[in-house]
């Protein structure tokens, strides 16, 4: 390979398809309501069932656990049903 083959452009400019745009990208309201309730569904069920282990072994750490997955599911919840809320208003405008 003779030093005329060698590309000397730098990586910017080698990859102009990887460099920000200015322009907003529209955000993908109905996947991310899907992943947070996928998430929610997830957290809320382990959070019941080491809640139940927790019950029975109450001097161990299972049931701040169990309290911190059932907080998290709602919280994901509720991020999904903001995410429905937001691609409704979305698809209307």
């Amino acid at each position: 390979m003779s030093v005329s083959e060698i590309d000397l452009r730098s990586n910017d400019e080698y990859h102009r398809s990887m460099q920000p745009s200015n322009t907003p990208s529209p955000r993908n309201w109905r996947l991310s309501a899907i992943v947070a309730r996928s998430v929610g569904i997830v957290a809320i069920a382990l959070g019941f069932v080491i809640g139940m282990y927790g019950l029975d072994h109450p001097e161990s750490h299972w049931l701040q656990t169990a309290l911190g997955l059932l907080v998290t599911g709602m919280i994901a919840q509720g991020y999904a049903l903001y995410c429905s809320i937001k691609r409704i208003q979305h698809l209307k405008s």
